[in-house]
């Protein structure tokens, strides 16, 4: 949890050791740090409402996480645009530059994320952020490849039994239930729907760059905490 919490956020805890077992439990965990994340961006929610709240949170999850997710989708979103083999793709991503195709996934998903927190409910904030950080054990599962021998895709590809992902999708579907009040349904398949956009991405991407890669990681999690926003906002 101390990894996890060190990796996905600000906060000054000391990771530990870091080796392929620590990475192994912190991406299991890692849900948790997003119902934390969550909350916090509830509790803003209750204070600040409309457009103005919507996008001071997400200001304030780029700030309370580094920003590497917004960091992760835009080079991914540059990766995948690129003419090339995979090898080119993964060069494009490593460059950290932003080109056309980050700016436009930045402003796409940013303002969907901030346009959807205006008008859902707070419980349903909470299980959005944990299902963003609950796709990174989707995309670590087992036969998983990295898609380079280094960096943080090496560490937790691969890491993850199939039942954490599964596990993670049946208890969000049930947290979800009652996060809609008056539609018990609309949280449920927010997050199915979420859940079938990320096993489409996890695939395109495998296929694409020949296994994942830390901003890999950082694109499902937006991704997903998008999808799972917009479908309770529409």
């Amino acid at each position: 949890m101390r990894l996890a919490l060190s990796w996905l956020t600000v906060l000054p805890v000391g990771a530990g050791v870091v080796d392929r077992r620590a990475a192994r439990n912190a991406i299991a965990v890692a849900p948790v740090v997003g119902w934390l994340l969550g909350a916090l961006v509830a509790a803003v929610l209750q204070g600040v409402h409309g457009l103005l709240g919507g996008f001071l949170c997400v200001g304030l999850v780029a700030l309370a996480t580094r920003g590497m997710h917004l960091d992760g989708l835009a080079d991914t979103a540059d990766g995948l645009g690129c003419y090339g083999p995979p090898e080119r793709a993964l060069q494009v991503m490593k460059e950290g530059g932003v080109g056309a195709f980050a700016v436009v996934a930045l402003i796409v998903a940013s303002g969907l994320q901030a346009t959807a927190l205006a008008t859902v409910h707070w419980g349903l904030v909470i299980v959005a952020y944990a299902a963003g950080r609950a796709a990174f054990s989707w995309c670590c599962r087992e036969g998983v490849p990295a898609a380079r021998p280094e960096g943080l895709g090496a560490l937790v590809a691969g890491t993850q039994p199939v039942l954490v992902p599964i596990g993670w999708l049946v208890l969000l579907t049930g947290a979800a239930v009652p996060a809609v009040p008056g539609r018990f349904w609309q949280g449920p398949l927010a997050v199915l729907v979420a859940a079938a956009v990320l096993v489409v991405f996890s695939a395109h991407t495998r296929k694409r760059l020949g296994g994942i890669t830390g901003d890999v990681l950082g694109a499902a999690c937006e991704l997903t905490t998008t999808v799972v926003l917009l479908v309770a906002c529409l």
